[in-house]
């Protein structure tokens, strides 16, 4: 109860208070708008937020990524344009419902989904924090260790049908992050003699190039467009009675959103399939789904909504993101030196829980709002696509030279930002190369930390958690090994087939 009221506390002040509006607020216009997405606003702003207390940062970016999926809907119930990825899954049924005359229907039941979702994330993040400080202080070096590498193959193993490129991806990632000064025995690596590689490759740096610069060179390549959405009328509160109707679905869909949340690498994507395939084989008219379904709506919106809170479970709990907007708050926490991991709970716990309540309030103020302000939301879906690549172009050079007022940081960003359009024309990953950096980091570290100890390898799991972490790599590794065999011998009669065919003729 004493650290509930540290956090309501330090919630109270008018900073935190502000930023929080600010998140919120400005997460749903950005993700209202196609081809912006939070991680182009998370990168942007990052360099602003480092002047800021920890809890001032980190709840504007929170409020941004917990809302932007909130924002996301709209175009993509109204114009069949997900304004984030993410809601890719929500046009499904719910540019149906709009084109039948229902888009405030549409509309209120993907906002009253997503404040189930958020709001069940948020309880499921509380309720598991008197265990997550009871078992974190058990994670030594090698259990982070063998958890961040854990972490780096279930992210290179999510990308289906894409796994050799989002390995190689990941390792530059991992030997961007070596790039520099030895930390250890102040030897030069890969610096090759330029004097401003010895600092080393600065992670917003290559953050703001892949994920900002990148969108506002494919945007400036691609025709200029501006969405139309034309006002909905309607109440917008009809939704929340209907969802009543629903209960099981949307809490069977947070809940996938909240276990998938919590493992590196698969996150909002897989947690709105597994929701949507549940939501389809339990309904009583499964076919219409993708025609126009509530309970689809629901189930896609409620698991998307579950993840923010369950991605920062990792996060807080041992200090390893699951993906890149998480990665992205790890240097906010590491630039005002409060690292997280086992010993956050026990020396910043007032800031977890100022975390855990900005995130329920965020669900709050975006619900109140869109609740009143949805028709003015139209409105700024319209902005041309080239006025937003400028912007984005602008704002991302200046957050750059801000860093370290570094012309060749802005020159290495716009580096980075070609190979991120590159990416993006390819249709490769970029989040592997984030998380390669990240990740790469903390296993260097912690394996440098841990050796001293170790006699022989064998040394490295002779501890329960270290063990147990050691058989999941095992397990994964195996069953995704289990399923390429099932793969090619399923290929194999069909190559088989048309060989015979080829003979007969």
């Amino acid at each position: 109860m004493e650290n509930m009221l540290l956090g309501l506390e330090m919630l109270a002040r008018w900073d935190v208070v502000l930023a929080l509006f600010v998140g919120s607020i400005g997460g749903v216009v950005i993700g209202a708008i196609p081809g912006v997405g939070p991680a182009v606003a998370i990168a942007i702003l990052l360099p602003a937020t480092f002047s800021l207390d920890p809890i001032v940062g980190l709840t504007m970016l929170l409020g941004i990524y917990g809302s932007s999926m909130y924002g996301g809907a709209i175009p993509a119930i109204l114009i069949n344009t997900p304004g984030t990825a993410v809601n890719a899954l929500t046009s499904y049924d719910g540019y149906p419902m709009t084109q039948a005359g229902e888009g405030h229907r549409a509309l209120s039941l993907a906002y009253s989904a997503s404040f189930w979702g958020g709001i069940f994330g948020i309880g499921c993040l509380i309720l598991l924090s008197p265990v997550l400080a009871l078992i974190a202080p058990m994670f030594g070096s090698r259990e982070i260790f063998l958890a961040a590498m854990l972490g780096i193959i279930l992210v290179i193993l999510a990308h289906r049908g894409q796994i050799f490129a989002a390995g190689l991806l990941a390792m530059f990632g991992i030997f961007l992050q070596t790039v520099g000064l030895d930390a250890v025995t102040y030897t030069q690596r890969y610096t090759f003699g330029y004097s401003f590689l010895t600092s080393g490759i600065n992670l917003i740096v290559v953050v703001l190039g892949l994920f900002a610069l990148s969108q506002a060179f494919f945007l400036l390549t691609a025709p200029d467009s501006s969405p139309d959405a034309k006002p909905v009328k309607g109440r917008m509160s009809v939704g929340l009675r209907e969802l009543m109707k629903h209960k099981r679905v949307a809490t069977v869909a947070s809940g996938f959103g909240v276990i998938l949340g919590m493992i590196p690498g698969t996150g909002e994507f897989t947690a709105q399939f597994m929701s949507y395939t549940y939501a389809q084989k339990t309904s009583k008219d499964p076919d219409k789904f993708g025609k126009g379904s509530p309970e689809g709506l629901i189930a896609s919106e409620a698991a998307n909504n579950a993840v923010p809170a369950a991605a920062m479970i990792p996060l807080l709990a041992l200090g390893i993101p699951g993906e890149a907007l998480t990665a992205m708050m790890l240097s906010v926490f590491y630039v005002h030196n409060v690292i997280p991991g086992p010993q956050l709970f026990q020396n910043n716990i007032d800031l977890v829980y100022g975390l855990y309540f900005a995130l329920i309030l965020l669900n709050v103020i975006v619900m109140v709002f869109l609740l009143f302000s949805t028709n003015l939301l139209t409105k700024i879906i319209r902005v041309p696509t080239r006025f937003l690549g400028v912007m984005i172009l602008i704002l991302s050079f200046v957050g750059v030279y801000s860093l370290r007022n570094s012309l060749t940081d802005c020159m290495i960003s716009a580096g980075f930002g070609v190979l991120g359009l590159i990416l993006k024309r390819l249709n490769l990953p970029i989040v592997p190369i984030i998380l390669g950096m990240v990740l790469g980091g903390i296993m260097e570290v912690k394996l440098r930390s841990a050796l001293p100890r170790l006699k022989t390898p064998f040394d490295m799991i002779d501890r329960p958690i270290a063990f147990i972490i050691f058989t999941l790599i095992v397990i994964v590794l195996a069953l995704h090994i289990r399923t390429l065999i099932k793969e090619v011998r399923a290929h194999q009669p069909e190559e088989d087939h048309d060989m015979h065919d080829s003979q007969t003729r």
